[in-house]
């Protein structure tokens, strides 16, 4: 019988040290692969393979596309490349971003879940927002486990929580123990493959393809979701609405992915960006009419000069209110709600 010997890792804010509690309670002899995803800004040099060899007894690497999977070893997601595995090995691939992020945590978690099914063990650790739900549903659904490092003991709180609030996780534990329930479970024998819809399979697939940038048609995954009004913040394309469990997110035809929480934090953020948008244009307008207002004043022209001074004058009127409007925007997220709901 297999083990429990694919171990998948997700943090965002407040992960670095998570993961270094985590490596830092693995034994020296740890019989599994563990894959870690932690965001990072494009162009940003990431020092985690170093800081975790350090801070534990099994050595961290960046892998390259096509490495092979060796136990014992932790495989941190590059840098602006997403992390994904197949039978045997790893793919380092440039998919479309999902949760505005590459490397995702989501991605890894899915396209494990896809070819290791039982096998695979889920771990999502301190963080913003949700990246790392819809990967641990996925999880669950084909026979894996569930750990979530304990809300309580996280520096940010989004990412655990909101795993708890929809996914059936089997751990909730302090970050310290859970390299020590890590090197438990590997003890254990793997669950058989539970059954699950062929489309729900199906979609499984086309998703894992369109992060490892194996398939161009990516409107073979949109019939399993129905349309939306909402449009890509990245792209602007439409959205596709998928449910899984109480878990909605969204997909775009050009293959970007999105979480409920991550399209609600960017359509608001995007609100005061659309509207200094408006300002700026207001304002090159009315410099404009009072520099052309000037000319014509001094070449004697002063009706032309008084209705470039008033259109100004009106033009300022009406950039006032949408300044203010700007200004009071409130970026939401759905810690937001969450914390409104007491």
């Amino acid at each position: 019988m297999a083990k429990k010997d694919i171990i998948v890792v997700g943090a965002s804010a407040g992960g670095m040290g998570a993961l270094e509690k985590l490596v830092a309670g693995l034994p020296a002899d740890f019989p599994a692969a563990i894959f870690v995803v932690w965001h990072l800004s494009p162009g940003v040099k990431s020092v985690l393979p170093a800081v975790m060899s350090r801070a534990g007894p099994v050595p961290a690497v960046h892998p390259r596309d096509g490495d092979p999977i060796q136990p014992g070893h932790i495989y941190v997601a590059p840098n602006d490349h997403h992390l994904l595995l197949e039978r045997g090995y790893v793919r380092v691939t440039k998919g479309p971003k999902e949760n505005r992020f590459r490397p995702a945590v989501d991605p890894l978690f899915r396209s494990a879940a896809y070819i290791y099914g039982p096998r695979v063990v889920g771990v999502v650790l301190s963080g913003a927002l949700d990246d790392g739900t819809a990967g641990l549903w996925a999880i669950k659904m084909r026979g894996g486990t569930a750990v979530v490092q304990d809300p309580a003991d996280a520096m940010h709180r989004s990412m655990p929580l909101s795993a708890l609030d929809n996914v059936e996780v089997d751990y909730k534990v302090p970050v310290a123990e859970i390299g020590p329930l890590l090197a438990r479970l590997t003890r254990e024998e793997a669950a058989p493959e539970p059954l699950i819809a062929a489309t729900e399979r199906e979609k499984m697939e086309a998703e894992v393809k369109i992060a490892r940038e194996a398939d161009s048609r990516i409107e073979s995954v949109m019939q399993y979701g129905q349309l939306s009004p909402f449009t890509c913040p990245e792209c602007h394309g439409v959205l596709t609405m998928f449910r899984e469990g109480n878990i909605v997110r969204f997909r775009c035809h050009t293959g970007h992915a999105l979480s409920n929480g991550t399209l609600l934090e960017a359509g608001t953020e995007q609100v005061e960006q659309r509207l200094m948008d408006a300002v700026r244009a207001l304002d090159e307008t009315i410099m404009l009419l009072n520099q052309l207002g000037e000319q014509y004043a001094k070449q004697g022209n002063t009706a032309a000069a008084e209705q470039c001074f008033t259109r100004a004058r009106d033009a300022y009127e009406r950039s006032r209110p949408i300044r203010e409007a700007a200004l009071a925007n409130e970026e939401l997220t759905t810690d937001d709600l969450r914390q409104a709901q007491g």
